[in-house]
């Protein structure tokens, strides 16, 4: 492979938990609403205000409104994750080197460039990606295949050449939609999930088993 291509929450970063905690907390104690945490995960993919409308339906909030709740979702979110921001394990290594062998490498994720920042910049990982493509870079989330499509491009490879590192069906999905291979990290959803899919190459916990350091060998 030429490139590979990582999401960030629960791919690079072990924080969903700390995502669906913020949403449903949020959903109940400001929103009136009384959603449990198994209502509440099975959202957790896609835009901020596409994850709005999936709960409360298109005619709740304004476009305003969406974004002033997704925004302090996101400062809750990082208030409560940032003593345990830490990438996978395994993966500053892979990281590193991936760099050495000349792999290009992308972040596609539907995270806000808030988030992205927090992670890349906080961790100091910024100088191994030529390319971010963010929730504000694509019109329509995943499992279209625009984000990785637009990472290959802005990378100058080929989508068949580009691997895909995700955590939910949703964006295997959209890899599989843009023609590419993909490696799950079951951070936060069972293998069984991915039955449907036929690109997936592997699943692992995180970057330190044999199949993952042969990528990077």
């Amino acid at each position: 492979m030429q490139a590979f291509i990582f999401d960030l929450n629960g791919t690079m970063v072990h924080d969903m938990e700390y995502h669906t905690r913020a949403w449903q907390r949020l959903f109940n104690e400001e929103l009136g609403g009384s959603f449990t945490w198994d209502e509440v995960k099975p959202q957790m993919y896609g835009k901020n205000r596409e994850v709005l409308v999936r709960l409360f339906g298109p005619d709740r909030f304004s476009g305003e409104e969406m974004d002033r709740l997704g925004m302090e979702k996101e400062r809750r979110y990082q208030e409560e994750f940032r003593p345990q921001l830490a990438l996978l394990p395994g993966l500053p290594e892979f990281l590193e080197r991936a760099q050495q062998r000349g792999i290009r490498m992308a972040v596609g994720s539907a995270a806000i460039p808030f988030n992205i920042d927090f992670v890349l910049d906080n961790l100091d990982i910024r100088h191994y990606f030529q390319a971010i493509v963010s929730a504000d870079d694509v019109t329509v989330s995943k499992p279209n295949p625009e984000v990785f499509l637009r990472c290959a491009e802005l990378l100058g490879v080929p989508p068949a050449e580009c691997l895909v590192f995700e955590d939910v069906p949703k964006g295997a999905e959209a890899a599989y939609n843009a023609g590419m291979d993909a490696v799950v990290l079951t951070t936060t959803h069972e293998v069984a999930e991915f039955d449907y899919l036929f690109n997936v190459r592997h699943f692992t916990p995180d970057f330190t088993d044999a199949f993952m350091q042969g990528l990077v060998a």
